[in-house]
Parts: C-alpha cells; sequence; structure tokens
C-alpha cells in the first residue's frame, strides 16, 4: 500500500511502545509519560519561528486585523479552543480571535465524515467570514497536507492576508504556503497515526504561546497579571480585586472603591491607585497610552 502518508514522521510505529498492548495501566501511562516529555525539548529550537510567527500577528492585530485558526479534528478543536479562551482571558473582542473547523461547529462534537478532504470548502469558509488583507490566518495540521488546510491558506495567499503554518511533519505542502511555517516534529506517537496526542499537545503549546505572547505584545498583561480579564462571574471578580491588590497594594476598602468606580475595569482601578488619579482620568491615561499599565501610570500626557 503506497501512500503518501505512509512516509510521515506522524505515522510511523514508534519502537518504544511497540509492546504497550501487554503492559499494566501504570506501565502504559510511564510510557506516554515518557513520551510527553519530551515536547517542551522539541519546541525549544522553534522559539524563534514562533515568535516570527507572533510578531506578524501583533502587526495585523495592530492594524485592525484579526487572527483565524484553521483546521480540521484535532487541530480545529484546539485552535477553538484557544480562540474562545481570549475573550474572558484578555477582554478581546470574539471577532479578534477566531476559530474555524472542518464541518463547522458539529465536528467540534462529532467527526464530519470527508469535511476535511475539501480544499475548496476551507476557502468558502473563511471567505463566509469576510477574510480580508488585515487578517492572518493559521492553518494548523499535523500531517501538513490536510486539503481543508490547504485550502484556508491558499485562499488567504490570495488575498493578500497572512499566513501562518503549523504543522508535526517537515517539508509538507504547507510550508510552500505559509509565510512562517513551524514544522513541529515530535516523533512517532505512542499508539501510531493518533495525532492528539504528542502532535496535538505540541500544537496546544504552540497555540498558547502565540496567544500569550501577542496579547502581552498588545498590552493586555501588566507584570504577569491579565489585567484585561472579563470579570463576568464570581470567580472572576475575586480574581480581578485580587489583580488589583497585587498590582497596587492597596486596602481592600481602596480597591472596593477604585474596582467600583473603574466599572470592573481591572486595568483603568489599578491606575486610579498607582497614579492617584480619578476613574476618567485613568482611563484617558490608558486610551493615550494604547492601552499599557505602564505607560499609563508613568506618563500623563
Amino acid at each position: 500500500m503506497n501512500h503518501t502518508l505512509n512516509s510521515l514522521v506522524t505515522e510511523q510505529p514508534n519502537p518504544q511502545t511497540d509492546h504497550i498492548d501487554q503492559l499494566p495501566s501504570v506501565e502504559i501511562m510511564e510510557l506516554i509519560n515518557r513520551e510527553d516529555r519530551q515536547i517542551g525539548e522539541l519546541i525549544q529550537p522553534l522559539i524563534p519561528v514562533i515568535a516570527q510567527a507572533a510578531d506578524q500577528i501583533v502587526a495585523r492585530f495592530q492594524s485592525g486585523g484579526r487572527l483565524f485558526y484553521v483546521g480540521a479534528g484535532t487541530s480545529g478543536r484546539l485552535g477553538i479552543l484557544d480562540a474562545s479562551e481570549c475573550p474572558p482571558t484578555y477582554g478581546t473582542p470574539p471577532s479578534m480571535v477566531q476559530g474555524i473547523i472542518a464541518g463547522g461547529f458539529r465536528a467540534v462534537k462529532d467527526p464530519v465524515e470527508g469535511a476535511e478532504d475539501s480544499e475548496e470548502a476551507g476557502g468558502i469558509d473563511l471567505e463566509e467570514h469576510g477574510l480580508n488583507a488585515n487578517d492572518i490566518v493559521v492553518g494548523i495540521a499535523a500531517s501538513g497536507r490536510t486539503p481543508y488546510v490547504l485550502g484556508a491558506m491558499k485562499y488567504a495567499r490570495q488575498i493578500g492576508a497572512g499566513v501562518i503554518g503549523i504543522s508535526n511533519n517537515p517539508g509538507t505542502p504547507m510550508s510552500t504556503l505559509a509565510d512562517v511555517s513551524i514544522e513541529a516534529v515530535m516523533g512517532p506517537e505512542v499508539v501510531m497515526g493518533s495525532t492528539r496526542m504528542k502532535a496535538g499537545t505540541a500544537q496546544k503549546m504552540i497555540l498558547n504561546m502565540l496567544t500569550t505572547t501577542a496579547m502581552i505584545r498588545m498590552g493586555k498583561v501588566y507584570r504577569n497579571f491579565m489585567v484585561d480579564l472579563n470579570p463576568s462571574n464570581e470567580k472572576l471578580v475575586h480574581r480581578a480585586k485580587r489583580m488589583i491588590q497585587l498590582a497596587t497594594g492597596a486596602k481592600e476598602g481602596e480597591i472596593e472603591h477604585a474596582f467600583a468606580a473603574a466599572d470592573g475595569h481591572v486595568k483603568t482601578a489599578i491606575v486610579m491607585l498607582m497614579a492617584d488619579v480619578d476613574a476618567i482620568e485613568a482611563a484617558r491615561r490608558l486610551e493615550h497610552a494604547d492601552g499599557f499599565v505602564r505607560h499609563a501610570i508613568i506618563g500623563s500626557g
């Protein structure tokens, strides 16, 4: 059976786990853990390339563009997960980071047979989302050759959007379509071809690095506090007030007053307390500083 998939690293049998079906649970997990420990080390030399991708995302955000993750199966679900966590964590509008999966929303829960095999559908889905030249698309595919993802990347190139590729094999078709190609080769999986394992974990780590770095670069983090979070429930309200306390050292009464005056906006409350200004002046400073808390605290222009 001569098929192009046969040559992929992610489709090779792993000699370290050839006997895994004969082992008790503890030893199965020890083998899985041994393979997983390699992931961080293998990603480390890719950091300069991942940083280049993050810088391109920041540039698109600064020009009013959006980030689209596009994938199929596990890769698509991971993109949707990362995108869905940006609004509560960093206070971004839902349109700023979006995840698109082959087969549509139903494919998040249930497999949609054949959806990933349509190259045309990848472009159509991006067109329906109004992709434009200010935006950037991150194609995610362990194999690096999923037709749906390739179609999306081709469409993005055609209209002048930025294109980044994340794959788990070297020298794939994705790399020829991407402005920045991240090839996170993790070796054969514990269970042959089960790319939800090491490949999926590597993808998740890279997506975390991309959006976390981009959000920090966009001023959504002060020190190491996610000061643009949306305090939409009791837990997040508590977290917001605790961040204000840790950032300012203010007393509880001062924090409660600032939090209320700032309408629950953590950045505004911190600037109020650190610069000893009211909510209107704190908001003005933040606007002038493009949302960067440090600049707003020290600057009065």
